[in-house]
């Protein structure tokens, strides 16, 4: 086997214990901190920019719940109620691919008393779907009409963004302007200049709540024209970016 003569065995050693050193030196660096190398600074900077959006989908969760003395009555009660709310959302012109069912149960009701076991007294059915809503305009009349067809559960509703990727890239980029003019600044104070960035990590998806109401309705009929009030939706990016600074 070949071996290196003594001298160059130790200064390859050498050499390699300098480079772990300063990469150990680096990984530990704080946020928004300058690590000296041998030929520069590294300077590693964090930055997040959020970006505004009026929603133009919404999801809710809309169903039926029936009771009724036996399992087998409750559940038909729930089904041939659950059908005419289908086909209401269909009538409101919700896509297939905009339905999906979401829950369906069925639990007995019991009667408790003192120093007896409990007692069933009947049976309780529920189902629920889940819908989507791409026409915001037309959501509080679909709401209404799904009480008026048998719905007794509605919950939501929630709202989003359909194209949310455009709206991620755009709160990316603001990141970046942010972290290069926060190295800009950094290598000014430092009579340096920005070389070159060395690494950049996104961090994970921030949504930021908006002034969205959210409603958990429970209701026996219909009233005209329910109010929605969408507001806004904000989305950030969080990146951390490492940049080489030198003279």
């Amino acid at each position: 086997m070949f071996r290196l003569p003594k001298p160059l065995h130790r200064l390859v050693l050498a050499i390699a214990l300098g480079v772990t050193a300063m990469s150990s030196a680096q990984a530990q660096a704080p946020s928004g901190t300058a690590v000296p190398t041998t030929d520069g600074t590294l300077l590693s900077v964090s930055a997040q920019a959020e970006v505004r959006r009026a929603p133009d989908i919404a999801t809710i969760s809309t169903g039926v719940v029936t009771q009724a003395g036996d399992a087998n009555a409750a559940m038909r009660d729930n089904a041939e109620q659950m059908r005419k709310v289908v086909a209401a959302i269909r009538a409101a012109g919700i896509e297939a691919r905009d339905i999906q069912t979401s829950g369906i149960n069925l639990n007995p009701q019991y009667r408790y008393a003192e120093n007896a076991p409990p007692t069933i007294t009947g049976y309780q059915a529920s189902n629920n779907v889940t819908l989507t809503v791409r026409d915001l305009s037309r959501l509080g009349k679909i709401l209404d009409a799904l009480v008026a067809t048998g719905a007794n559960q509605i919950n939501g509703p929630s709202f989003d963004i359909a194209d949310r990727d455009s709206a991620l890239d755009e709160a990316r980029r603001g990141a970046l302007e942010k972290a290069q003019a926060r190295a800009r600044m950094y290598a000014e104070a430092l009579g340096m200049r920005v070389r070159r960035i060395v690494s950049i990590s996104e961090g994970g998806r921030i949504d930021i709540p908006g002034p969205v109401p959210m409603a958990d309705m429970r209701m026996e009929k219909a009233m005209a024209d329910t109010p929605v009030s969408p507001g806004e939706n904000v989305l950030a990016k969080n990146i951390d970016v490492v940049f080489e600074l030198g003279r």
